[in-house]
């Protein structure tokens, strides 16, 4: 797993951890059931405390993207393709906020960001 951390990102470290676990997760990056780094290896990776990637780990339990198991481990939770349909449509629209967000501040209009988006979607 590869996870990248920014000091400099306004985002505290833990949700961006969080974040970038929870992006695997919906990309299928990380199957159910498929066993994550204990809090202490991860927190020794990234060279950070261990109470930090704790929170980011009880923030995805929370949601529901994994399942810790005492003296087991951390596992991506097992989800209904439903539910997990439903949690890659609510990333796809945060995706599509930002976006959208940019294409204002750059003043580009609805007509040539859909342009650009069926370029890239018809691109393969």
């Amino acid at each position: 797993m590869n996870i990248i951390i920014s000091n400099a990102s306004p985002e505290p470290l833990y949700e961006q951890i969080a974040k970038q676990i929870k992006n695997s997760i919906l990309r299928g990056e990380l199957l159910p059931g498929e066993l994550l780094p204990s809090i202490r290896i991860l927190a020794k990776e990234l060279q950070i405390s261990v109470i930090t990637t704790k929170r980011a780990y009880e923030e995805l339990e929370k949601e529901g993207f994994i399942e810790s198991v005492t003296g087991k481990g951390s596992f991506v939770a097992g989800q209904s393709s439903e539910l997990l349909k439903e949690k890659r449509l609510k990333f796809i629209e945060e995706k599509l906020a930002e976006v959208v967000s940019e294409s204002r501040v750059l003043d580009i209009g609805l007509a040539e960001l859909i342009e650009m988006m069926t370029l890239l979607y018809e691109e393969d």
